[in-house]
């Protein structure tokens, strides 16, 4: 029994030690809350990389395999033989030759289906340093119509220029040489599909010959949907000369785009993958961009890299063999102004560096070594972020077994 008036409670002592273990079991608390934390961000920077890498990888895919498409036949059988069985109403001549194809406006020049641009300083071996600021610079020169997109393209990244026929055509009910008669329903469902509601910029072919040109007018009317051309807009000749065989002649939307990867400044400039696409209104006579600027596809998308694989056959005047026996880098399959090569492309090997679009740990902590992307050392800044390299080999339908 205490006594009346004796002390109560806890000594100095007693309070000292509660003090001591209360605060290790709130330091315990903390760090395995940090822990906790750390690992979140880390999960959750890694699975934002791979979904945004799949994305990327997925539309850059489905475009590249389209390369080369002409309808029936692929770019490679239209260019063998002379006179070549393609024809471009963006040209004065009926049956141009190279060096008159290449008189089209930049990103109409369905002469060249698939053309790349190697970023300075990233071939194989090379070691790229992110950090590093500056303007695009390569080889071949990035063309006017590249250069002034906005965003501009990021230093260090390659850049693909594609254009193919959709995927997708019409089959041509009549042609006359200056209009082009296909079903409403199927134009409504087909070529005004893909974003694109009214396109000019189209293309005929058969499997025989095939040509791309500015459609002139569309009259929409009951059944029948008719396309008028005549020399005039971006048609500097006429179709009138050509002759396209009934049951096989098809309509379709040609396609023009350039892949980059460049700062958003929407997204606190984060770096994106960007796709442009070149559009024409009918009767517009002018290429304008689809949305009016390029679109931003994926975010986190840091760089990309790109090899080619060539055609074991070189020689343009012969038939490819459809096996790919060499690679290079853009600057090697075109050393010169010659776009020919590009050609022979039967495959591009495709490499994307992805980062977390957050801090994903402590800095400096997520790798050991720098990424690699297709033999390129990168050394990425040490600001925290989730970094994952993506590899992928596309092989190009249209450029295979000498289509």
């Amino acid at each position: 029994m205490n006594r009346p008036g004796a002390s109560r409670g806890f000594t100095l002592i007693e309070l000292m030690v509660a003090l001591v273990l209360g605060s290790l079991l709130i330091l315990g608390l903390l760090k395995v809350f940090d822990a906790s934390r750390v690992s979140y961000k880390l999960s959750e920077g890694l699975a934002r990389v791979q979904e945004n890498s799949r994305f990327a990888m997925d539309y850059l895919q489905r475009d590249l395999r389209m390369a080369g498409h002409m309808g029936c036949a692929s770019d490679q059988a239209r260019f063998q033989g002379s006179p070549v069985r393609f024809a471009s109403a963006f040209v004065a001549e009926e049956q141009p030759t190279e060096a008159e194809f290449d008189t089209a406006p930049e990103p109409l020049r369905f002469n060249t289906m698939l053309q790349g641009f190697e970023a300075a300083g990233t071939a194989p071996g090379a070691t790229l340093d992110l950090a590093a600021s500056g303007a695009w610079s390569g080889t071949p020169a990035l063309p006017g119509y590249i250069s002034s997109l906005t965003p501009a393209p990021a230093a260090g990244s390659d850049v693909i220029a594609l254009r193919y026929f959709s995927a997708e055509g019409i089959a041509v009910k009549s042609f006359d040489g200056a209009r082009i008669a296909v079903d409403t329903g199927r134009w409504n469902e087909v070529l005004s599909a893909g974003g694109i509601a009214d396109p000019g910029l189209l293309a005929i072919s058969d499997c025989a010959s095939a040509a791309a040109f500015e459609a002139t007018a569309v009259h929409k009317g009951g059944i029948d949907t008719v396309v008028q051309v005549s020399q005039s807009g971006l048609n500097r000749s006429s179709l009138a000369n050509r002759n396209f065989t009934a049951g096989q002649a098809t309509l379709y939307r040609a396609e023009s785009q350039v892949y980059y990867v460049g700062f958003n400044p929407q997204a606190s400039n984060e770096p994106t993958l960007y796709r442009a696409r070149f559009v024409l209104a009918p009767g517009s006579g002018g290429v304008t961009l689809l949305g009016g600027a390029p679109e931003a596809l994926v975010e986190g998308v840091e760089n990309m890299q790109l090899i080619y694989g060539l055609d074991s056959q070189t020689d343009q005047s012969r038939p490819p063999t459809g096996y790919v026996a060499s690679q290079a880098v853009a600057s090697k399959v075109q050393p010169s102004n010659d776009t020919t090569p590009w050609r022979r492309v039967g495959l591009v090997q495709v490499a994307f560096l992805a980062r977390s679009t957050e801090r994903a740990g402590v800095p400096g902590a997520e790798r050991s070594e720098p990424p690699r992307l297709l033999g390129v050392a990168v050394t990425p800044p040490d600001d925290g972020r989730y970094r994952a390299v993506y590899e992928s080999t596309i092989a190009l339908r249209n450029r295979l077994y000498g289509n």
